[in-house]
């Protein structure tokens, strides 16, 4: 039996019942993960006692996987020039359909700035 130590919170002081022949804690995690939980090693601390006995065979380097894993790296396309970011679209970004486009220029509807005939403005 293992009593866990009270913290500063508040909490902790809880019993926990190991058996370490059967691989079994009744907090769970040690059954859950099959790697021994703090109150195993805390155990193993206090006999001297090694700890890798009581991890599973799954984790040992002679355990063979039965099938091969093959990563492919991600698509990284380099795109030339900056990207773009994603905007919410307002209210002021949708023009009225029945009003005609207007000049960038001399905002004048009825043509744009490619084919605007009037003069430039003055900047004065």
């Amino acid at each position: 039996m293992v009593k866990s130590p009270i913290r500063v919170s508040g909490t902790g002081n809880n019993v926990y019942t190991l058996r370490l022949n059967n691989k079994f804690c009744s907090c769970g995690k040690w059954q859950t993960y099959t790697l021994p939980c703090s109150h195993v090693l805390a155990v193993c601390r206090e006999n001297g006692s090694r700890t890798d006995a009581y991890v599973s065979e799954i984790y040992s380097r002679q355990t063979d996987v039965p099938f091969n894993l093959t990563f492919y790296p991600p698509n990284m396309k380099n795109e030339r020039g900056r990207k773009q970011g994603k905007r919410f679209q307002g209210e002021m970004d949708y023009r009225n359909p029945d009003s005609p486009p207007r000049c960038g220029r001399c905002h004048m509807p009825g043509h744009n700035r490619k084919n605007c005939n009037n003069p430039e403005p003055s900047n004065v």
